[in-house]
């Protein structure tokens, strides 16, 4: 376990470091979330979204997911870079744990993810959203498992694909489909009976409903605990794959 926890840090220092060398990176994967904000956040002022919330409790919750969703599920393109540069090769020869490899890898995105939603969150606050600072935490914690276990899926797929042209396509056909029956900007109560039944397939929306409660001190309503159990049994099946994937890989 020290050997793995060492390890570890090793790789998380390694691409952390490369991550704050790249602010233009950092900049665009948030600034998607903040046009929506800026743009359409204050198109629902005035427009019955349900809930015991405010148009931005609504809205900014969703925005952390989708977030989430779109930087941790690209992910994967590092890995394909680093194919292509011979660093996995190089990799391959050194006594680091695998598993590492890839733990390290994940709490680089969990950490990047978890800064650009503090900025999307103070924007947020500047337009008007008010939450207890509690649920802005349990947000957090929700944001964050969330890149835990789509970046260990994207990391995954990029070891099993060879191109760019290949791993882009199966992100964004699962993505689109799933921002868009999460109910991330709309609420899917508003949607009609048979799209609302099949948006529950989807476990991000539990993740949203989850964020949304917490954001307007709902903790005891049923959703926060619901969107808590589909989280860890999603980042429970993700890890191991992710993990099962990358062993096999010999990454």
């Amino acid at each position: 376990m020290p050997h793995l926890l060492g390890d570890t840090g090793v790789i998380f220092g390694r691409y952390a470091r490369q991550t704050l060398g790249s602010r233009v990176a950092l900049l665009f994967g948030l600034l998607q979330p903040l046009l929506f904000l800026v743009l359409f956040g204050p198109l629902l002022e005035e427009v019955p979204l349900g809930g015991s919330g405010d148009s931005w409790q609504m809205l900014v919750p969703g925005l952390l997911v989708q977030l989430g969703l779109f930087s941790s599920a690209f992910a994967g393109f590092g890995i394909l870079m680093e194919k292509h540069a011979g660093v996995i090769e190089r990799m391959r020869v050194t006594p680091v744990s695998r598993l590492a490899l890839l733990l390290g890898r994940i709490l680089r995105d969990v950490a990047q993810l978890l800064a650009q939603a503090l900025v999307l969150v103070v924007v947020g606050l500047v337009f008007g959203l008010r939450a207890p600072v509690a649920g802005v935490l349990i947000g957090f914690l929700f944001v964050g498992v969330l890149a835990m276990s789509l970046a260990s899926l994207s990391y995954g797929l990029a070891m099993h694909v060879g191109t760019p042209q290949e791993f882009a396509p199966v992100v964004n056909a699962v993505n689109l489909p799933a921002m868009l029956l999460s109910g991330i900007l709309l609420p899917m109560t508003l949607a009609p009976d048979w799209l609302d039944a099949v948006s529950h397939f989807v476990p991000f929306r539990y993740l949203v409903d989850a964020v949304r409660a917490a954001f307007v001190g709902d903790y005891g309503d049923g959703k926060v605990a619901l969107g808590a159990l589909v989280a860890v049994l999603f980042a429970a099946v993700s890890m191991a794959l992710g993990s099962h994937v990358f062993r096999r890989a010999g990454a």
